[in-house]
């Protein structure tokens, strides 16, 4: 009897490429000895066995959400395809004005979004810079998971990257004011390009309390409650709790006004602390 191949899944594209080919010859060599029924009989390879790095086609299994935009199978780390999401660290702020953690909620929609219907199948695009497999990616009965985070506002259609596939998708969510669009927010890709700048020159020189990047300076509070008011002559004014305007005063965001997670926070956006 001839020796038994097993499905066995590899990161190295060349590796990948040699595991397969012994297998075909295994098989071959199988349905030659056993006859030609022998093939139909065999059991069809798990999705996520069929991942090689160059040449992977599709992976599929139970997802644990990293964030908004990435996703882990079977240890294998998945980049959405066309879209971004705001970081975990990112703020955003609501309808009123409030500031919350929309990259942790964007996480948090996912993972109970995807669980409602597992598993996940992930087909390859590409690798990118960081060695991610980035890909399309369903939910069992066929969602698709990018324009589900875009239509409801839990991400973006990454231009750079969709050839705005996923524009119909944001325009809708964009005029229902859903998600991200019922306030204020930063793109994501801009907002780690001023962390990326950030951490570039902490690395020169140290960081002073007024230049705590906003993200620091709000996982040190853990609270948004300091409102920064413009008053009639463009002065920028911000009240903490307990001070005597706090209560009174309202954050209008149209016009530029803003809750702040810290007074670091404000300084560095260049507002004062009120006086009363």
């Amino acid at each position: 009897m001839g020796k038994v191949v097993s499905f066995q899944q590899r990161k190295s594209g060349r590796a990948g490429r040699v595991s397969t080919i012994l297998v075909a010859m295994g098989v071959a060599g199988a349905a030659g000895y056993f006859g030609p029924g022998f093939l139909d009989k065999l059991p069809l390879p798990n999705a996520a066995q069929l991942v090689a790095s160059g040449s992977a086609e599709a992976i599929a299994g139970r997802a644990s959400v990293i964030d908004g935009d990435t996703i882990e199978i079977h240890g294998e780390r998945i980049r959405f395809n066309g879209i971004d999401a705001p970081e975990s660290a990112q703020f955003c702020a609501d309808a009123a004005g409030r500031m919350y953690r929309c990259g942790a909620r964007a996480a948090e929609a996912l993972a109970g979004w995807l669980a409602a219907a597992s598993p996940t199948t992930c087909k390859f695009v590409e690798r990118d810079q960081y060695g991610r497999f980035v890909g399309n990616c369903t939910r069992a009965d066929g969602a698709n998971v990018q324009i589900w985070l875009v239509r409801n506002g839990h991400a973006m259609d990454w231009p750079r990257y969709s050839n705005g596939a996923f524009s119909g998708a944001q325009s809708a969510a964009k005029a229902e004011k859903v998600g991200i669009w019922q306030g204020q927010f930063e793109l994501p890709w801009e907002w780690r390009a001023v962390q990326s700048q950030q951490i570039d020159n902490s690395s020169i020189v140290s960081l002073t309390p007024s230049a705590v990047s906003p993200a620091a300076a709000s996982k040190q509070s853990g609270a948004c409650d300091i409102k920064g008011n413009i008053s009639r002559k463009g002065e920028r004014i911000y009240h903490v709790p307990g001070q005597n305007y706090h209560a009174r005063t309202r954050v209008s965001t149209g016009k530029g006004e803003r809750w702040f997670c810290s007074e670091q926070e404000a300084q560095a956006a260049g507002w004062r602390r009120s006086r009363q």
